[in-house]
């Protein structure tokens, strides 16, 4: 299939019922709940060629994902997202059951409405669309939807991108449809984000009473120094696109109950934001330096362990960025702001293979109790996404 074709004519397909039937689906990570199932069906039937993949890995669930792809030239805009949802928690707390998918007060009501089931029905509707009525325009559309986001993202994303580069799929470009807008529809593109990087810190010592003190070697003054100072760095300034990179502790635990008896080991928690003036490397080297300082000052037997959360990046504006912010601006008359900000998502893991942004609807319902997302939100999200195709093609 070369291109797009005509299609025989047939009515818009509608956001709003795609995103009623998506929030049916009790698709809590990792259970598919039949999301996948319903996105298949409506894209084979509009000419998309659809492959199921499933992984797993020894200890964790098989997780079902879908690849979707509309055409087989260049160029190829890839849509990802996901169908998987966090757990409604109490279900009587909700107004509306949180997998009725409910319409009241202009509001479609349920979890996953806001991120990012209602993303994904918005642009599923415009690629529907679009490939009934465009002729002749050359390109692919694809979509990446993965059940594993809100897990631990290990057999989702990453794997299907793998076997995409495998298989011939890798997109031009990418735009991610996680709810990205804080105050009004079309205020905020993300065009990075920062990176992860957690520390475990212990230091070792030896138990005594407290009256004793001199029989023992106390850890938590030492770790305590060295929490209050590594607290108080500037890490960096930041830059044009990113705010200064941030430490947060996040635990400073000794497990001991008795009031009377110093314990032997204390541990702290924290994690490092950061931004492209730095390195897991570099940052890695800094703490350890003050680790090794306060070390010097007051003994004790240190460890430093760090794990990687997420690399920080960025896509640099340019002529895609432009595209995404001028059709935004085309539908809404908001020219949004390039962010950085905000924790991890799956562009994390797609920024290796294409320039990629993430776009999406508002984010203030986002794993709430009455998650929603307004129905006129969602298909003006839908006419954004349409023009980002028609501009992307050159319609």
């Amino acid at each position: 299939m070369a291109g797009f074709a005509i299609l025989h004519v047939m009515k818009p397909a509608d956001p709003v019922a795609i995103l009623q039937s998506l929030i049916r689906c009790r698709s809590v990570t990792p259970h598919e709940g039949g999301a996948l199932d319903y996105l298949q069906s409506l894209l084979s039937a509009a000419g998309f060629h659809c492959h199921r993949l499933i992984f797993k890995d020894k200890d964790t669930a098989d997780i079902d994902n879908l690849f979707a792809r509309f055409g087989t030239t260049a160029p190829h805009l890839c849509f990802a997202g996901h169908t998987d949802v966090v757990p409604p928690g109490d279900e009587a707390l909700w107004t509306h059951p949180p997998f009725g998918g409910v319409i009241a007060n202009d509001k479609i009501y349920g979890r996953g409405a806001c991120d990012m089931k209602g993303a994904v029905a918005a642009f599923v509707a415009a690629a529907l669309d679009y490939v009934k009525s465009a002729g002749a325009t050359r390109g692919s559309i694809s979509f990446l939807i993965t059940g594993d986001e809100e897990s631990t993202a290990i057999n989702g994303t990453v794997k299907v991108l793998q076997w995409m580069k495998q298989h011939g799929h890798v997109p031009d470009h990418c735009l991610v449809g996680e709810p990205t807008c804080p105050e009004k529809l079309g205020d905020t593109i993300k065009i990075g984000r920062r990176g992860s990087l957690s520390f475990v810190v212990t230091v070792d010592g030896r138990q005594a009473h407290a009256a004793y003190p001199a029989q023992g070697d106390n850890p938590i003054p030492k770790l305590a120094r060295f929490i209050d100072r590594v607290s108080q760095v500037e890490i960096d300034k930041g830059n044009e696109h990113f705010d200064p990179s941030n430490l947060a502790v996040t635990s400073f635990d000794v497990g001991n109950p008795a009031t009377n008896v110093t314990p032997a080991r204390a541990v702290a928690k924290f994690n490092i934001r950061f931004s492209t003036e730095h390195t897991p490397q570099t940052l890695k080297a800094l703490v350890q330096s003050h680790a090794d300082a306060v070390k010097m000052e007051l003994g004790g037997q240190w460890t430093v362990v760090a794990y990687e959360g997420a690399d920080v990046f960025i896509t640099e504006p340019g002529t895609f960025v432009a595209l995404v912010q001028n059709a935004v601006e085309d539908v809404t008359g908001i020219v949004p702001r390039l962010s950085t900000s905000g924790g991890t998502s799956d562009a994390r893991f797609v920024k290796d293979y294409c320039p990629v942004l993430e776009f999406g609807p508002m984010n203030t319902t986002m794993h709430q109790t009455d998650e929603h997302i307004g129905v006129e939100e969602l298909k003006t999200t839908t006419r954004i996404y349409t023009r980002v195709i028609e501009r992307y093609f050159g319609g």
